[in-house]
């Protein structure tokens, strides 16, 4: 089991992101990481901070529960666009080893959220 998103177009072939959920807690941890606090210490995932002490474009990304489908609206996708291609690249230059996001997962979002952009559509979370 696991988690997909893709551009609610209406177009199945489309691309998507894919993630089981154990990747996607993995790779939400790393950028809450790389926007510097630690996400199993808010509140949903284990701790006591609110997220009303963070500031990050990608909160729509990272203050969601993993399950029960929903959407990224476009002005999130809009939002969230830039930081996240600013983090995978830096991803990405790291040395080997250093940096075990799952950064194929990343880029393939990445592209889920030009398309939403580009054709004025919300991610759907499956």
């Amino acid at each position: 089991m696991g988690l997909v998103l893709f551009p609610g177009n209406g177009d199945v072939t489309s691309p998507d992101a894919q993630w089981s959920y154990t990747t996607f807690h993995a790779f939400r941890t790393s950028l809450a990481g790389a926007e510097g606090f630690d996400l199993d210490a808010m509140i949903g995932f284990g701790g006591d901070r609110s997220w009303d002490d963070v500031e990050t474009s990608l909160r729509p990304l990272l203050n969601r529960p993993d399950d029960g489908g929903g959407t990224l609206t476009v002005a999130e996708c809009t939002q969230m666009l830039p930081r996240l291609v600013e983090i995978v690249s830096y991803w990405r230059a790291a040395p080997a080893g250093l940096h075990l996001a799952p950064v194929e997962e990343a880029q393939a979002l990445i592209e889920v959220l030009r398309i939403c952009i580009s054709q004025d559509v919300p991610v759907m979370f499956l």
